[in-house]
């Protein structure tokens, strides 16, 4: 897919009613906790433990003397279903899923090319959030 292209995503129409409420509902409130961490801070990262990459990613911004909040959601034995929730939610793969002023920005790699080619400290310094 090129730059900007859209993932595929199954269309609405495609979608039973009753599976739309069971979609909404479906961790809401996982969900509200990520989207509230967003709305109050400037970079949110959300991962879990045992995880090499949400480290990575947490390293990386230490060494950059930024400030983020992390959500932290089970281990590789617990919280499954938290982080996949998550992810349907982000349309986002893996973790961790790195947030900067309410733009996912992708995970541990990709914050590490965004702060390397000076793109992260534009967007940190931008008026939009």
């Amino acid at each position: 897919m090129s730059a900007g292209s859209q993932r595929p995503v199954l269309p609405s129409s495609r979608i039973a009613p009753t599976v739309h409420e069971v979609m909404a509902k479906h961790f809401a409130s996982t969900i509200a906790e990520v989207e509230q961490a967003i709305a109050r801070s400037p970079i949110v990262v959300v991962g879990m433990a045992q995880n090499p990459y949400p480290r990575k990613a947490r390293k990386l911004l230490d060494s950059a003397g930024v400030r983020y909040e992390y959500l932290e959601y089970g281990s590789y034995f617990s919280g499954w279903r938290k982080r996949n929730a998550i992810k349907m939610w982000a349309g986002w793969p893996t973790m961790p899923l790195v947030f900067v002023k309410g733009v996912l920005m992708g995970g541990a790699d990709d914050l590490q090319r965004v702060i390397a080619s000076g793109e992260f400290q534009k967007q940190l310094s931008s008026g939009a959030s």
